[in-house]
């Protein structure tokens, strides 16, 4: 992690993401473009502090700390003309949380986990949500305490898992877990270690712990100007839609993965709530020898 980024945390003002989209973009250029952020931004009170940058996509994404977005794009506009053409405001734990803290090269462009000073970090992220089968009715029929150690028994499943491939717990949700990855490799597989290892576990009191997992991948500013926002919402509502014991991921999450060393069966298209056209969905296919594969680093 750069000194320049720890020095601004915590946040005392505003954070924003932006979002560029310049044909033809390659690192060298924003790196540039960053370089020129630094020597303005003081007479506006702004500081960049780091970015992203996706050449196979020509976009760089941008996080500032300022006092208004007007602010951040002033700077933009006078350095280089490079003005974004969208502006969030996140709350720092969300965009921590999402995009992790990352390593930082000298120039301010976030790097890929290691990765070292070569590769850098696209701002693509998958999201995860595991949710555990009939949790309303545990309680009903165990009680409290016996429901509490169902849960228990998810949670630890589920962060030996993220542990081990390298996920980010952005939240737990009640009946499950919400996380996020830097590589949609390590989600899926992520995934299935999870419901490998649920599988191996013996019943208690009769029943037997299952979970639905979803997943889905995405730039982290989107059409509907949050962090993520799309993306959070299909894999949940993917989540909702799988079977117990099975995990649905979006098409770009298995377009991701080719070459990987991962199956995947076509599930077909489904309609999800708050989407207005069919969503392109497979079937991971989990196995011992999937299980036992090593996670992307």
């Amino acid at each position: 992690m750069s000194a320049r980024w720890s020095i601004v945390c915590p946040f005392s003002m505003p954070i924003y993401i932006d979002i560029h989209e310049v044909h033809g973009l390659t690192a060298e250029a924003v790196a540039k473009a960053h370089e020129a952020d630094l020597q303005e931004q003081g007479k506006y009170g702004v500081n960049y502090l780091k970015y992203w940058v996706n050449e196979c996509c020509s976009k760089a994404f941008c996080l500032v700390d300022a006092p208004s977005a007007e602010a951040a794009r002033r700077v933009h506009l006078e350095a280089h003309g490079l003005v974004a053409e969208k502006i969030i405001e996140v709350q720092p734990e969300i965009a921590e949380a999402f995009l992790g803290g990352g390593e930082v090269n000298a120039a301010g462009a976030a790097m890929l986990p290691g990765g070292g000073q070569a590769v850098y970090d696209p701002a693509i992220r998958t999201v995860v949500f595991t949710d555990i089968v009939g949790s309303t009715d545990l309680t009903q029929r165990f009680g409290d305490d016996d429901a509490m150690e169902f849960l228990e028994l998810h949670d630890a499943i589920v962060r030996e898992a993220l542990a081990s491939c390298k996920g980010r717990e952005v939240k737990h949700t009640g009946d499950g877990i919400m996380a996020s990855f830097v590589s949609a490799a390590g989600a899926v597989r992520c995934a299935a270690r999870i419901q490998h290892a649920l599988a191996l576990q013996p019943e208690r009191r009769g029943h037997r712990l299952q979970v639905r997992i979803g997943g889905a991948a995405g730039e982290p500013v989107e059409q509907n100007r949050d962090i993520f926002g799309t993306t959070v919402q299909m894999a949940a509502h993917l989540c909702a839609h799988a079977q117990p014991e099975q995990v649905l991921v979006s098409n770009v999450v298995a377009e991701l993965c080719i070459g990987k060393g991962l199956v995947f069966r076509p599930f077909g298209e489904v309609f999800l709530k708050g989407f207005h056209h069919a969503v392109q969905v497979h079937v991971v296919e989990w196995s011992d020898e999937t299980c036992a594969d090593p996670c992307p680093r």
